[in-house]
């Protein structure tokens, strides 16, 4: 399979989104810059962590996007993929914390069946 579901981004694109909602585009722009403008943390530090989040969330283009920028604020690598680690063992973190929703639901429906 060579297509992606996922459409490239194009300049045209980019524009139909800016141009439909413009207050909403530049709100979220302002907010954007905002959040990823060094302060506590700088930036390739927040750069980092949306590489990390991004892999959680699976979204193509954030991966790619704070992948680049993370490479632009001096990440390497091996800090990057670090950064890609955390984030998988989180989500299958979730995975196992979340099991215990499971095996009490088997444990409800034996007490029901049992009742």
């Amino acid at each position: 399979m060579t297509e992606s579901i996922y459409p490239v981004g194009t300049p045209e694109l980019a524009r139909q989104r800016r141009e439909a909602v413009p207050a909403q585009f530049e709100a979220f722009h302002q907010f954007s810059k905002q959040v990823f403008a060094p302060g506590a943390l700088d930036a390739k530090t927040k750069q980092l962590i949306a590489v990390a989040v991004a892999h959680v969330t699976q979204c193509p283009y954030c991966i790619a996007g704070h992948s680049q920028q993370a490479v632009k604020q001096g990440a390497t690598r091996e800090e990057i993929m670090e950064a890609i680690w955390v984030a998988a063992e989180m989500r299958a973190g979730a995975a196992y914390a979340h099991s215990i929703i499971a095996l009490k639901a088997i444990d409800d429906a034996n007490a029901v069946a049992g009742a």
